[in-house]
């Protein structure tokens, strides 16, 4: 009940923050404000190089994902393996253990910001499949505000709450409209201008140079870590093995003592 009142007063608040809005541009203005409104999500669901973007989006998303939980199925793993052979191993190798899974536990929580995070890989996939398409909606949104005298154009598909819209002030087709005039504009200037196109070969290239450089850095670390790890792992099955041995040896003596004695 109480999470309900609280909903309804959130609705009642936005309809006074809406009427409040229209009441401030009637006051304000000195002639008949003209307001538009789009569907931003209309809109993009009816550019093609949007779902498209969604679709690389989403798909990097879940490989990104599996990738986390694989490192969480390792980590969950190495906790029970130390957990039913902790009375088995001695206090160094309980350590060493337990120092293994906290590395992978950083390692983790640093893959998770990686892809996630506020500067990640999605966040910058974002920017460079989807913004410019977003740009696109909005600059043809201003030019179409601009060239009909709009004085506001909201957003439907926005939290703004719209008790009512008259369908002969939704540009959104208009929008639409316009971005693919500019798609062919655009694409009929990259047809004549063969040396821009070259540059921006040259630009890519040095690009993909880069990106090789850094996965040549990226592979170099990931086997500098694999050989430590390998390292550590050569370690302790030869204390593994010394172990042992010092208790066969402690048992084999007990019994010859037991031998002599009889």
């Amino acid at each position: 009940m109480a999470l309900f009142s609280k909903y309804i007063l959130g609705m009642i608040k936005k309809v006074l923050l809406f009427a409040l809005l229209i009441l401030s541009v009637v006051s304000y203005a000195q002639k008949a404000q003209r307001i538009g409104f789009i569907d931003m999500e209309y809109i993009l669901e009816n550019i093609p190089e949007y779902k498209v973007s969604q679709a690389k989006i989403n798909a990097k998303a879940v490989v990104w994902q599996t990738n986390i939980e694989q490192h969480q199925k390792k980590i969950e793993d190495l906790k029970a393996e130390l957990t039913n052979e902790k009375v088995l191993l001695t206090k160094e190798l309980i350590i060493e253990k337990e120092e293994d899974i906290q590395i992978l536990e950083f390692d983790l929580k640093k893959l998770q910001v990686d892809y996630f995070g506020t500067n990640g890989d999605l966040y910058f996939l974002r920017q460079q499949l989807v913004k410019p398409i977003q740009d696109l909606v909005y600059n043809s949104v201003q030019d179409i505000a601009t060239k009909r005298r709009y004085d506001f154009i909201l957003d439907k598909s926005s939290s703004l709450i719209m008790l009512y819209t008259n369908k002969k002030f939704d540009i959104s087709d208009l929008v639409i409209k316009s971005i693919t005039r500019s798609k062919k504009a655009a694409a009929l200037n990259d047809k004549q201008q063969n040396n821009t196109n070259a540059e921006s070969r040259v630009v890519n290239e040095e690009s993909q140079a880069k990106l090789s450089d850094r996965e040549i850095k990226k592979a170099a670390l990931k086997k500098k870590i694999e050989d430590r790890k390998a390292a550590q792992l050569k370690k302790r099955e030869e204390l593994k093995a010394a172990i042992e041995a010092k208790r066969k040896k402690r048992k084999k003596d007990i019994e010859d003592n037991t031998k002599e004695k009889n």
